[in-house]
């Protein structure tokens, strides 16, 4: 028999821990048993892992770009309230409508690869 071991700091352990009582088993076989069934079906594994990375690289994707339009959202208010000329208005609604889109079109994929239909 073998006995591997991997170092984890404690929010890491606790999350497994909490993971196998609930499936009633102790650490070590928990551990052992999704480790064996990632191992085995390593293709899954893989585009799991992608597709996390795609999520995380979309979402910081989103921040940014609404970080931008809510700058250009304010500089069209400041505009407004002083009394001026916002000549870039609609162009910055348009911007919004497409960052909303593109959230919606995100969010609406990733729910159907979560959840996939029955």
């Amino acid at each position: 028999m073998r006995q591997p071991s991997c170092r984890m700091n404690d929010d890491e352990y606790q999350l497994l821990a909490r993971a196998a009582s609930a499936c009633r088993m102790s650490v070590a076989s928990f551990l052992a048993h999704a480790a064996l069934k990632a191992a085995r079906d390593l293709d899954r594994t893989a585009a799991e892992i992608a597709t996390e990375r795609e999520v995380l690289n979309e979402l910081f994707a989103l921040r940014r770009h609404l970080g931008h339009i809510g700058n250009n959202v304010n500089q069209v208010a400041k505009a407004l309230n002083s009394g001026a000329d916002a000549p870039n208005t609609l162009a910055v609604l348009d911007a919004v409508t497409r960052a909303a889109r593109r959230v919606d079109a995100f969010t609406q994929n990733y729910l159907q690869t979560v959840t996939p239909a029955a």
